[in-house]
């Protein structure tokens, strides 16, 4: 279980595709990779990804391929910027909300615009997430704990989106800094919204 409060940005150092379509990430980071056990979970990104080997400043990882197919991790390649947050442990501080690490499906930027000093950022509201979120309601967002500002459903033929705004601090230190209108973003909604729609009948 994680809380969305990304503390490293990781670089992509390598890609194994093995001939069982799983794949092997190599992820460099600022983390003491030495100080994580082997079994270790840690969110690449919003994926729930177990520690499968590590070194001084890297960590390696098997994704499967229903992993891959179901989250950005099949387009990942060598440099990219990964979002990366250590398991929460029982006492720390829980920033952000409740996050699984279980991506719940993938959405694409639609807009971007500067309001006062911060980004607001504009995402496709697709039909399995539009009963899940709602305004002031939590989402993460590659792994990002954030507030949901605005919902447009998308009735009478308009597009659906919902929007978050991003301050400097969080574009600086996660991927949102290197975000452009087009790319594909893992969500993961509020584990609460799943159960409330699992309680009344509607998932």
């Amino acid at each position: 279980m994680f809380t969305g409060i990304i503390t490293d940005i990781g670089r992509l150092r390598d890609r194994i595709e093995r001939p069982s379509q799983d794949l092997r990430l190599v992820v460099e980071t600022d983390f003491d990779g030495t100080a994580l056990p082997l079994g270790a979970s840690v969110a690449c990104s919003g994926v729930c990804l177990t520690v499968v080997d590590r070194g001084d400043n890297w960590l390696a990882f098997d994704a499967s391929a229903e992993t891959a197919s179901l989250t950005t991790v099949a387009a990942w390649q060598k440099g990219r910027r990964i979002n990366l947050e250590r398991a929460l442990r029982l006492g720390d501080e829980l920033g952000g909300h409740l996050v699984l690490g279980h991506v719940d499906g993938m959405v694409r930027v639609l807009a971007s615009e500067p309001v006062d000093g911060s980004v607001v950022w504009r995402f496709e509201m697709t039909e399995a997430f539009r009963r899940f979120v709602a305004p002031k309601g939590s989402i993460a967002i590659d792994g990002v704990s954030l507030t949901v500002n605005r919902v447009q459903d998308g009735s009478d033929g308009a597009t659906g989106f919902f929007e978050v705004n991003i301050i400097p601090h969080t574009a600086q230190h996660t991927t949102f800094g290197d975000l452009k209108i087009g790319d594909v973003v893992n969500i993961e909604i509020d584990p609460i919204a799943r159960y409330v729609a699992r309680l009344t009948g509607k998932l």
